[in-house]
C-alpha cells in the first residue's frame, strides 16, 4: 500500500547513514519531507538528497534542543543514530553509553520540550542476547550479551517510560541484519571502517580488499559459522512508512516489533551466494570468535505483519547480494 505522507515533515536522526539515507529516499517517494539531523561521524553529506539537514550531535543537549526548536512543527521523529560496532563497544563501553544512551535521552527531552510526540526507534535483535529459542519472538526475555545490545535496551526502557509518563507514541524496531542497497545503485552501505560481512566479502571477491576473516567456524550450527537474518535495507525503509501510517491512523500507540525475514543464513551460505551472483569466489581465513557475537539470530516476523501490515518484499538473498554488488561496483569504478 502506497501511503501518502501529504508533505508532512519527518526528522530523521542519522539520516546521512546507510539505513537513514534509504529511509529519507522512501519518505520522499511517499510524499513526505525528510529533515536530516546528523553529526556526520559516520554518515555522509553526499547521501543527503531529499531534504534539508542540520548538523547536530545528540550528546550536546543545548544544540539538540535548539535543532528541535528550529523545526518545532515536526511531530514524527525517526531515530537511527548510534554507535553500532559490537567489538568497539566491548573495548570502549563509556563511549557507547555516552553516544547511544545519553544522546537518546537528550533527544527524548528535546522532543518533549517541542511537542514532537511520535518516535520510531531503531533498536536491535542484539537486545535478546544468547538464546536457543528460534525464531525470536518479541516476548523473548531480553538479556543482551554485548555492550551494544545493552545500550539499545536501555534506550528501549527510556522510551517505554516516556510513553507511560508523557504519552509519547512510539514504534521500536528490533532490526536483524540490514543488507543490500537501493535498486538504482544511488545509495548503499558506506561505513568507514567497514566491518559488515557482505560489503567486505564483495570487496574480497573483487580483489580490492584483504581476505575475509571468518570470526569463528566452531559454532553449534550446521557449517560451524554464525547464522543471521538478513533483511534488505529497502524493506527496512518501507517498514518506517508502515509505522508512520500505523501511528497516524491510531492503530497503535506503542509497539516493539522485529524487523526481519524469519529466515537465517550462515556466513558460508552468504559467501556461496556471492560467488553465484558475481562469479567470483570469496577468499577467506578463519579467525577466533569475536567477543559479543551470538551463535544464531533470526526473527519471528509475524508481529510486524500483524501490528504494522509490514512484510518484506525485497529480501530474497540473491536480490540482497545483487543490489549490494551493483552499488559497490559503481563505487569502485
Amino acid at each position: 500500500m502506497h501511503y501518502n505522507l501529504n508533505n508532512n515533515p519527518v526528522i530523521v536522526v542519522g539520516g546521512a547513514g546507510y539505513i537513514g539515507a534509504h529511509v529519507c529516499k522512501t519518505i520522499a517517494k511517499h510524499g513526505g519531507r525528510p529533515i536530516v539531523f546528523d553529526n556526520f561521524s559516520a554518515g555522509h553529506k553526499h547521501a543527503i538528497k531529499w531534504g534539508p539537514h542540520v548538523e547536530v550531535d545528540l550528546r550536546d543537549r543545548k544544540a539538540t534542543q535548539k535543532a528541535f526548536e528550529t523545526h518545532s512543527d515536526v511531530k514524527t521523529v525517526i531515530h537511527l543514530a548510534s554507535s553500532i560496532e559490537v567489538g568497539i563497544g566491548e573495548k570502549y563501553p563509556s563511549e557507547f553509553y555516552d553516544n547511544n544512551v545519553s544522546g537518546a535521552l537528550n533527544l527524548l527531552m528535546a522532543m518533549k520540550y517541542t511537542g514532537a510526540d511520535r518516535l520510531i526507534f531503531s533498536s536491535t535483535c542484539a537486545t535478546y542476547g544468547e538464546t536457543q529459542n528460534m525464531p525470536l519472538l518479541e516476548t523473548e526475555v531480553q538479556n543482551p550479551f554485548s555492550v551494544y545490545g545493552k545500550t539499545k535496551l536501555a534506550i528501549e526502557h527510556m522510551i517505554q517510560s516516556y510513553h507511560k509518563a508523557y504519552g509519547m507514541k512510539y514504534v521500536t524496531f528490533r532490526y536483524f541484519n540490514a543488507s543490500g542497497a537501493d535498486a538504482s545503485g544511488e545509495i548503499g552501505e558506506e561505513h568507514d571502517p567497514e566491518t559488515h560481512l557482505i560489503p567486505n566479502a564483495l570487496k574480497a571477491a573483487a580483489g580490492l580488499g584483504p581476505k575475509m576473516k571468518l570470526f569463528g567456524a566452531d559454532y553449534d550450527t550446521p557449517d560451524g559459522t554464525c547464522i543471521r537474518d538478513y533483511i534488505h535495507v529497502t524493506d527496512i525503509a518501507l517498514a518506517h512508512i508502515d509505522a508512520i501510517r500505523t501511528l497516524d491512523e491510531g492503530a497503535t500507540t506503542h509497539a516493539e516489533v522485529n524487523i526481519g525475514t524469519g529466515e537465517g543464513y550462515s556466513v558460508l551460505e552468504i559467501l556461496t551466494m556471492i560467488q553465484k551472483v558475481t562469479g567470483l569466489p570469496v577468499p577467506y581465513d578463519i579467525s577466533p570468535r569475536r567477543e559479543g557475537d551470538l551463535t544464531q539470530l533470526y526473527a519471528d516476523a509475524t508481529n510486524a505483519k500483524k501490528v504494522l501490515g509490514f512484510s518484506p518484499q525485497h529480501s530474497d538473498l540473491e536480490n540482497i547480494i545483487k543490489t549490494a554488488w551493483n552499488f559497490h561496483r559503481k563505487q569502485w569504478e
